[in-house]
């Protein structure tokens, strides 16, 4: 495949695709995703491994914020800087073990006394209304009406985009819940007359309880029955698996599902369901697909989707577990910082 079809891959949208050829045209090209040092690693990331990857493989030079100064302003891991740092180096094992290499590790610390970055900050702060920068809050996790008593909290968007400013990036990927910072960026880069980067955005998994509630809408490390971490046992990720909300026939909103298509598929030839005889013997996927159309057709169990589910991603995140047995110093950090 080529270079854009690699970069676009599984993707959930990109600003904008003309703008991402020119970019590949490039003879250097630089690409950062960020992230907050903030907790235990679940599968989702797994999603962004595969596409740091895919932007590697399209030549990019790739950088890897981890936004320490942001976790700080958003109150995580207890507003210690002494944890974030432990929970910064942690997420850089959980990089490794999920075979990134080649990229550029970045801590916001490595940069705030530099006087370019909050003259940045402040720029885009003139460039933006409150009103947009209220808008631009769900990066944080939180509605604006949690700021009034910290006003901290409202530089968070600036610092973002004045992140993306200050490495000179070409590309901005994220998650969907990072499109509006994204957005603010390439509004203000306009204003700024800067350079507009591309936004690549891939998809967030629903949480594990999802059932149309608000408060499950999607995997978080601070609910560890609503996601599989990647470290978890087998037991562990199995027992998950068989509590998750799959509902027979339902496709949209299965977060079941969601683990094939956006996990397993993209890691496997061939999906298969193993079942008895007596229930028709094992069924074999080799695309996401047909698998969605059998289950909507009621021709695949909840039970058997789960169990072969786990079966897969077991056997993906063996290798995370095994680089885990020996290198568990971080992870226990961590695990101790969050009481666990």
């Amino acid at each position: 495949m080529d270079a854009f079809e690699r970069v676009t891959r599984y993707a959930e949208e990109v600003i904008t695709p003309e703008e991402l050829r020119d970019v590949l045209e490039k003879p250097t090209r630089k690409a950062y995703i960020g992230f907050e040092p903030s907790g235990l690693v679940h599968t989702g990331w797994i999603i962004c491994a595969h596409k740091i990857r895919d932007l590697k493989e399209a030549g990019f030079e790739v950088t890897v914020l981890l936004a320490d100064w942001h976790a700080w302003v958003n109150d995580k891991m207890g507003g210690s800087m002494e944890a974030i740092g432990d929970c910064g180096e942690y997420m850089k094992d959980c990089f490794a073990a999920l075979g990134v290499e080649g990229v550029t590790y970045l801590y916001a610390s490595d940069y705030v006394n530099d006087a370019r970055y909050w003259e940045l900050v402040l720029k885009v702060a003139k460039n933006a209304s409150l009103a947009r920068i209220r808008r631009s809050m769900d990066i944080m996790g939180r509605e604006a009406a949690e700021a009034e008593q910290d006003f901290s909290k409202f530089l968070y968007p600036a610092m973002q985009v004045a992140d993306i400013f200050y490495l000179d990036l070409d590309l901005a990927y994220g998650g969907m819940d990072q499109r509006h910072a994204h957005m603010l960026c390439r509004d203000i880069a306009k204003k700024m007359g800067a350079k507009s980067p591309v936004a690549l955005h891939t998809p967030i998994l629903s949480s594990l309880e999802a059932a149309g509630r608000m408060d499950a809408a999607k995997m978080s490390k601070s609910r560890p029955s609503s996601c599989v971490f990647i470290h978890d046992s087998e037991e562990q990720v199995t027992q998950k698996l068989r509590q998750a909300y799959c509902p027979e026939g339902q496709v949209e909103g299965n977060p079941v599902l969601e683990m094939c298509r956006y996990i397993v598929f993209p890691a496997t030839e061939v999906f298969t369901i193993a079942r008895p005889a007596k229930y028709g013997g094992d069924l074999s996927f080799e695309r996401y697909e047909g698998l969605e159309t059998a289950f909507a057709h009621r021709q695949v169990h909840p039970l058997d989707l789960k169990n072969a589910v786990a079966v897969h991603l077991n056997r993906l995140l063996q290798p995370v577990r095994d680089y885990f047995d020996h290198h568990p110093e971080n992870l226990d950090k961590v695990r101790a910082r969050l009481g666990m």
